[in-house]
């Protein structure tokens, strides 16, 4: 894999990699890909570990069982693929508090970087449930099948990605 000045992948081989991917998910599979369902899952299998009669009465397990399934090797899939990327490029290192966080914040905010990273996967998974769907779902599924509303959700991602991220490194992270 051929890497970049700052030993990350190059993202138009990375893109066309996950154009393939996707392509191949319907083709052989004959699902699209997503991740948001598998999230909910998990919740159900571990509640259904100390209230397995209170699953099985909701609704919304009835219909889709809190149960290991394609999606949710998918998201395990990201976590070992994402893994293989930063071993492979050379930029794997644990860190508790990321660069760009700590040039603007400070290295001292593990607790602080912690909480806004909590709080913000509430949000993602509350936008993503409320929204029938995570960005992959809408924004790679959706833009690949030419749905005008995956397109929007794909512009609406980024436009509030690039605000939040305006609003958290005002004047850039060495500032």
């Amino acid at each position: 894999m051929k890497q970049n000045d700052q030993g990350s992948w190059n993202p138009y081989l990375a893109g066309s990699l996950t154009g393939i991917v996707s392509v191949l998910s319907v083709w052989v599979a004959g699902k699209y890909f997503g991740a948001s369902t598998s999230f909910v899952r998990t919740a159900g299998m571990i509640e259904k570990l100390f209230a397995p009669e209170r699953v099985e009465k909701m609704d919304y397990f009835i219909q889709k069982a809190p149960v290991i399934e394609w999606q949710w090797m998918f998201v395990v899939g990201i976590f070992v693929g994402a893994l293989i990327a930063a071993f492979t490029s050379g930029s794997f290192r644990l860190q508790a508090v990321p660069d760009m966080w700590a040039a603007h914040f400070g290295a001292q905010t593990t607790g602080k970087r912690a909480v806004v990273a909590f709080i913000g996967g509430i949000i993602l998974m509350f936008g993503a449930r409320l929204a029938g769907g995570c960005p992959s779902g809408h924004g790679l599924s959706g833009t690949m099948q030419l749905s005008v509303s995956g397109y929007i959700a794909l512009v609406c991602f980024f436009a509030g990605g690039l605000f939040v991220a305006r609003q958290l490194y005002k004047g850039g992270a060495n500032s």
